[in-house]
């Protein structure tokens, strides 16, 4: 007969594959601890992360982007904790059966994780120290909470052989288990939370006041908006502006330490520091940058007022080599762009290293504290975040870090326009005239004209409103009274140089999508 006091663990693996996540969440928390140390670096969730993004094949990079837009890194992690937790809790269940295979599995883990952190980009000598002591908190954790749930069997099977009763292996367990739960989310939270690089980074953006620019931007026109409800707005806010960039985690740089390397194929080096390029007669610009994996009609766009430094200007200074035709930008995080060396020597072509935007510091998420613009180009041969090097060299002898992923060696910014207003499906009052309206764009080209067309009807011009320069967007409205029934919207524009705007439909991938914007909507 079982004594009152003998207490049955309900499904053992269950609280084996618990031990397994409680393990997982203690890796996580004393390697977040470890990078703190070491002021920001080593972390292995951003250096896996980050190796996931590098090595994923360009149809599953394109398809994130689709499926979460500016949401693709979250949804990242979220798949990467999903992962995670199931081959940890597999490891937990695997410990209780098969000691040590268990353990050995977070070892495998902690291996791999190593491998990443240490061949990231600018990685140091000591990165690797918070995965060794993420990998040593899990395994000894795994160890104690199975060995302490053996425990718990041994004594609920056999209560006259047990040293202690069960309920008191149970609560022993217990205890051990939610106390290095509690103490690994305490201490991996506050540690992503109070990064020393990242209060720095942040610190020294607040304490900035950037320079007036030497060259004011133009104003912008009165007419640039046209004032219809739905429309984006002509300037994009920041908190709103796209976020598309391989960096997992957003670099935290301190502008004290910040320097600008122009090398290779040229006369002369060049070294720039921040002060450096703050003492300089900056320009301001408007300029439309749009992501390369922004689908017909999608929002991977935005126009923004950028303060910085003629790049054609630095290159002057450094003299590249005849016979150079591409300059290889290089993050901080280890991201590479080749961009068209005569590009960024075009005195008509506003490249500029840009340290502000729409009146502020560049954010963090986009760049700071100095970041590419070149308007006309897609953003994956041209703008790069938080850059420190030019490497002046050939698009024979180097690569961006997107080419060999599949995507064109150049990508100049095709002609599109967009519906912006009424959304696709949704529904409009009949008889009542409607304003079909949206943005229209070819950066460094410009757009002259914008056409509409309902059903199979002939194209109709569209009002098109005014704009700081052709770097830039313009708006357009249509207005229409519609009957009653189902109607097909399309849109075309026409570039400053007699483009027509193409219907054939093709998708990003290699050098940007095309087609023309459609959407349906219903009259009633």
């Amino acid at each position: 007969m079982r004594t009152p006091d003998v207490v049955v663990p309900a499904r053992p693996r269950r609280w084996a594959a618990a031990a397994g996540l409680v393990a997982a969440a203690a890796f996580l928390g004393l390697a977040e601890f470890g990078a703190l140390l070491l002021g920001g670096a080593g972390s292995p969730l951003v250096a896996v992360g980050s190796a996931v993004i590098d090595l994923a094949p360009p149809p599953a990079k394109d398809l994130m982007v689709a499926l979460f837009g500016t949401g693709d890194k979250v949804a990242l992690f979220v798949l990467m904790t999903a992962i995670v937790a199931v081959v940890s809790a597999g490891a937990g269940i695997l410990e209780r059966a098969r000691p040590p295979f268990g353990a050995l599995v977070f070892a495998i883990g902690g291996v791999l994780a190593l491998f990443a952190v240490t061949t990231r980009s600018g990685s140091g000598s000591l990165d690797g120290a918070p995965t060794v002591l993420g990998v040593a908190a899990a395994v000894i954790v795994l160890r104690v909470l199975t060995g302490r749930l053996r425990r718990w069997e041994a004594a609920a099977a056999v209560p006259s052989a047990a040293p202690r009763p069960a309920s008191t292996e149970r609560r022993a367990f217990l205890v051990w288990g939610v106390t290095a739960a509690g103490l690994a989310v305490v201490v991996g939270t506050a540690s992503r939370l109070g990064s020393s690089a990242m209060q720095a980074a942040a610190a020294a953006r607040r304490a900035i006041r950037l320079p007036r620019a030497a060259a004011p931007a133009a104003s912008v026109p009165a007419g640039a908006s046209l004032g219809v409800a739905g429309i984006t707005p002509y300037v994009t806010p920041n908190a709103d502006f796209y976020r598309i960039d391989t960096a997992l985690s957003v670099p935290s740089v301190d502008p004290a330490t910040w320097q600008l390397r122009i090398h290779g194929a040229v006369d002369h080096e060049v070294v720039l520091t921040w002060d450096q390029l703050l003492a300089l007669p900056l320009e301001e610009h408007y300029a439309t940058l749009s992501c390369v994996s922004n689908e017909v009609g999608g929002d991977l766009i935005g126009t923004a007022r950028w303060l910085g430094y003629p790049i054609r200007a630095l290159l002057e200074r450094a003299g590249p080599h005849a016979g150079a035709d591409m300059v290889l930008s290089r993050s901080i995080d280890g991201f590479t762009a080749g961009t068209p060396l005569d590009v960024l020597q075009d005195k008509g072509t506003a490249a500029i290293l840009a340290v502000g935007m729409n009146g502020e510091p560049l954010p963090a998420q986009h760049g700071f504290p100095v970041r590419m613009v070149v308007p006309g180009l897609y953003g994956y041969v041209s703008a790069t975040k938080w850059v420190t090097e030019l490497e002046v060299t050939r698009f024979a002898d180097a690569q961006g870090y997107w080419t060999p992923r599949g995507w064109s060696e150049r990508g100049p910014v095709k002609l599109e326009s967009r519906v912006d207003t009424p959304r696709d499906g949704s529904t409009v009052e009949a008889g009542k005239q409607v304003a079909i309206a949206g943005v229209a764009w070819q950066p460094h080209v410009g757009v002259r004209g914008v056409q509409v067309r309902i059903g199979n009807g002939s194209w109709q011009d569209a009002t098109l409103a005014d704009s700081v320069s052709a770097d830039t967007w313009r708006q357009w409205v249509f207005r229409w009274t519609p009957d009653a029934g189902s109607h097909r919207i399309q849109v075309r524009a026409i570039s400053a140089d007699g483009e027509v705007q193409t219907s054939v439909e093709r998708p990003p991938a290699p050098n940007g999508a095309s087609g023309w914007h459609t959407v349906t909507v219903r009259a009633s």
